[in-house]
């Protein structure tokens, strides 16, 4: 990856970040989201991680989730991962995601890119059923993020945080 194009990536972090914060704010009791990108977790989001799963770091050294966070429910603790793109989902992003997903064992998975969701990977994901699928019926969201009004216009297949979710 070049120079250029991570320095572009990376100044999205920050805005999907904050617009992602916005959106959990008033549907959880408790959320925490970071910057991961840098393959830095703080000791908050670490201790979330239960003793049984914490060989998940030992993976994460090499590559990480640009965001990751959790919610807090009244009964549960979600993880979420988000990976950002500034270029058009690819499907080797959609599995670098769901790798991240897995080791999580997140709820929430989002690849936001700030290009429109590829028909092409809408229609993939229509007749390999599994695309998007993840363990215990959770499911991968791609997102589009309007990098001028900070804000996520379309959500495939939907907005996991929707009322009704």
């Amino acid at each position: 990856m070049s120079a250029t194009k991570a320095k572009k990536e990376s100044s999205y972090y920050e805005p999907v970040k904050g617009t992602l914060e916005g959106i959990l704010k008033p549907r959880f009791g408790s959320y925490h989201l970071e910057v991961t990108a840098d393959r830095k977790f703080s000791n908050m989001l670490k201790a979330q991680v239960g003793s049984y799963r914490d060989i998940i770091f030992f993976f994460l050294k090499d590559a990480a989730p640009d965001i990751t966070g959790f919610v807090k429910g009244q009964y549960s603790l979600d993880f979420v991962v988000v990976e950002v793109k500034a270029e058009n989902i690819k499907l080797d992003d959609v599995y670098q995601t769901r790798k991240y997903a897995e080791l999580f064992d997140a709820r929430y998975a989002l690849l936001v890119s700030t290009h429109e969701i590829p028909e092409e990977v809408k229609r993939l994901s229509k007749v390999v059923f599994s695309l998007l699928q993840l363990p215990a019926y959770k499911r991968l969201t791609l997102v589009h993020f309007d990098e001028k009004n900070n804000e996520f216009t379309d959500w495939f297949p939907e907005n996991p945080f929707a009322e009704g979710e």
